[in-house]
């Protein structure tokens, strides 16, 4: 094995344990949503157990990041992500950005009159900012009943109960950007002076 590989999979130990801790998880949790041992877990990121690639899928999934970034694959050139749709309630999700936690960005898509099921508005930690591309979007904010048209803005805590829904006969298309409470976005119009 080459000195280059064998550093990469030596490195791949210290890498799960770093995303396990900045994410908050035990080993017994890790354990528990990956169906791989403690004892397991524990060589592999002490370097005492080699990577395969059965042990890194779960991981990777547990973790929701690419398969390269636990094994710090080289960067292939291409910026491109190249998203996978999510459908819920008829209402398409594509995923912007690639890693999760930390700010997230969403493309909308929202068929008319979805969503189908009528769930109610719900409320979660967070903050949102939703930019109208195309269409008509009702956004329901508390008591607030709003209709947001192609290039308006809303920003929101999503401790506020909230529902998004397509009250037109076109498709609407928006960018939706969530970030962890307490993160917020700032928009500049124009660039700050000297």
């Amino acid at each position: 094995m080459a000195n280059d590989e064998a550093a990469t999979l030596a490195a791949v130990g210290p890498r799960l344990r770093a995303l396990r801790q900045r994410r908050g998880t035990t080993l017994a949790q890790l354990a528990e949503l990956t169906g791989i041992s403690v004892s397991t877990l524990s060589r592999l990121e002490s370097g005492g157990r080699k990577p395969t690639l059965e042990l890194l899928l779960p991981l990777a999934r547990a973790h929701q990041v690419p398969l390269d970034e636990l094994v710090d694959a080289p960067a292939t050139g291409d910026p491109r992500v190249r998203p996978r749709a999510i459908v819920r309630d008829g209402v398409t999700y594509l995923p912007l950005t690639r890693r999760p936690g930390g700010l997230q960005a969403f493309k909308l898509i929202l068929p008319p009159g979805t969503p189908r099921c009528e769930r109610g508005q719900q409320s979660h930690e967070g903050y949102e900012w939703l930019y109208v591309l195309s269409g008509r979007l009702r956004l329901l904010l508390g008591e607030h009943d709003l209709i947001l048209t192609a290039g308006e803005v809303a920003e929101f805590d999503t401790r506020t109960p909230h529902a998004l829904s397509n009250p037109g006969a076109e498709p609407a298309e928006a960018l939706g950007l969530f970030g962890p409470q307490g993160e917020r976005l700032h928009v500049r119009a124009r660039p700050r002076a000297g």
